[in-house]
């Protein structure tokens, strides 16, 4: 199928549409979230894009349901903007079983909430919101259908050849915030398995827009002048609107015992041919740093590609993208993937 990108990304507001506007597949099925959808952790880099493109579904789709959003909201400004979106907010420490329990019954929950940089030093933080608040939030909405974020960190380093781990692959989390992250879907597991509590995980890397991501990592170190980690020698990324589009999706494949779904681009990019594409566009020198191992952390998407199709925004499309924005001098995050690491230091 060809499709009609535009060529480049004038603003943020017109970034955020794009990545935040659902495919014609997510209105068909939007009856199947009627109801309403609750996300948890809203404010992360993720949940504005998920809410807009749930809200903007249902609304296309003629559902009236409503998205609500919630968070701590550290930062006004993101409550604002969701408010503005259409999404009611609401502040909630869900690491408070009380205050949690006074949240709104709803038929589809997004556990969202999770903690990664800053976990080494902060480990028991860490554990506390990753596998901690994941028994709060199962208890709660055991009545429910829960989708739960989880990562491809969980997975044991592969051989690139191998074609990444599928969902039947044995986990081997690396450093205590991947150890955390398998201790969540071994929590909500545990509640699907025991309460009937209908689940589906589904474990992503990498999501990618034009302020952070991998690609934009190594952009950003091209554009700097500094070198390119080639320690980890190939990814999987996803385009963050096609991530989003395919976790609503996923929602109605929530069962006890809990379904799993690996959520990423289906191929293994080598961050080499990546940087070496960017140098080019960038007009900048390359410089490499480190060795390049037998192995990398990558995920088989083969299932996702099954019930979903294949993402519609490829590796290549995003490169143009991000090149044009490094160029243009677009706002980044400032949110680093360390997509590097092999240690499980983040």
């Amino acid at each position: 199928m060809m499709h009609s990108w535009p060529a480049r990304f004038a603003t943020e507001r017109d970034l955020d549409e794009f990545l935040s506007r659902p495919s014609a597949a997510l209105i068909e099925r939007a009856p199947d979230l009627s109801g309403g959808v609750l996300i948890l952790g809203i404010g992360g880099k993720m949940g504005h894009t998920l809410g807009r493109m749930a809200k903007r579904a249902l609304d296309e789709a003629g559902v009236h349901a409503p998205v609500i959003g919630v968070s701590r909201f550290s930062d006004p400004a993101v409550e604002r903007a969701l408010e503005d979106a259409g999404i009611s907010t609401i502040r909630c420490d869900l690491t408070d079983p009380r205050a949690v329990d006074r949240l709104p019954d709803c038929p589809n929950v997004v556990f969202m909430a999770g903690r990664k940089f800053g976990s080494t030093g902060g480990e028991a933080l860490t554990w506390t919101i990753n596998a901690f608040v994941p028994g709060i939030v199962a208890d709660r909405f055991r009545e429910s259908r829960i989708l739960v974020f989880s990562t491809g960190n969980v997975y044991p380093f592969v051989p690139v050849a191998s074609g990444g781990a599928t969902e039947d692959t044995t986990p081997a989390p690396v450093g205590e915030y991947a150890q955390s992250c398998l201790g969540r879907e071994r929590v909500f597991q545990h509640f699907s398995a025991t309460e009937g509590v209908a689940t589906v995980i589904a474990r992503l890397n990498y999501a990618v827009e034009l302020r952070y991501g991998v690609l934009v990592d190594i952009a950003e170190a091209i554009w700097r002048g500094d070198p390119v980690d080639v320690s980890m020698s190939h990814v999987n990324v996803i385009w963050q609107g096609d991530a989003c589009d395919m976790m609503l999706r996923a929602i109605p494949l929530a069962s006890s015992p809990a379904e799993i779904v690996n959520v990423s681009g289906p191929d293994a990019l080598s961050v080499q041919d990546a940087a070496e594409w960017l140098s080019e566009r960038l007009k900048r020198p390359l410089h490499y740093v480190g060795l390049e191992g037998p192995n990398a952390l990558l995920a088989d998407c083969r299932k996702a590609v099954r019930l979903f199709g294949r993402p519609a925004v490829d590796a290549h499309q995003m490169l143009e993208w991000i090149a044009e924005w490094v160029q243009a001098g677009g706002r980044m995050l400032g949110k680093p993937t360390h997509f590097a690491e092999r240690g499980g230091r983040f």
